[in-house]
């Protein structure tokens, strides 16, 4: 990141944070962009976070879950609005990534249900059906308001 936009400091999520991502993933789910997240279940699944601080701001955060067999999500992908278009999501994703690959967790596949689908396909990810993710229906699909009609697309990335 460039001195104008700010040094974007990406590291795993700790207790303090809890309050901001809740804070922030309710304001996209709002405008249902995605699923809030309760206080607990934040705190009951903090290591699959990573957050994003800008001259020490809370500024953005997202979640890798892990399904097992190699398969993950990212989730609760959000930036607060006055940190949009600076490329932090992208940040995000792509340190998301890298992590698995330092980790030793490769192969891997990396899925995300989104409405940003051309965001994720710069990525390198590509639309996939969302039937290739029978656990993420089962678990989270199935408590959503729109899983009669869902919008979202599935997009998958084959990480070697």
């Amino acid at each position: 990141m460039n001195e104008m936009t700010g040094q974007l400091c990406v590291r795993p999520a700790v207790e303090a944070d809890v309050d901001h991502i809740r804070d922030l993933l309710a304001e996209y789910a709002q405008a249902q962009l995605l699923l809030g997240r309760t206080r607990e279940d934040i705190l009951e699944k903090l290591k699959n976070f990573r957050v994003g601080e800008v001259d020490g701001m809370f500024a953005c955060c997202l979640a890798l879950r892990d399904f097992g067999d190699n398969l993950y999500e990212v989730r609760s992908l959000a930036v607060k609005k006055e940190f949009n278009n600076r490329g932090y999501g992208s940040v995000l994703v792509s340190g998301a990534i890298e992590h698995l690959r330092s980790a030793g967790l490769t192969p891997a596949r990396v899925f995300a249900l989104t409405y940003r689908a051309n965001f994720f396909c710069r990525l390198g990810f590509r639309i996939v059906s969302k039937e290739l993710f029978p656990q993420k229906i089962w678990s989270d699909c199935s408590v959503c308001p729109k899983k009669e009609k869902c919008d979202e697309t599935a997009v998958l990335l084959e990480v070697e």
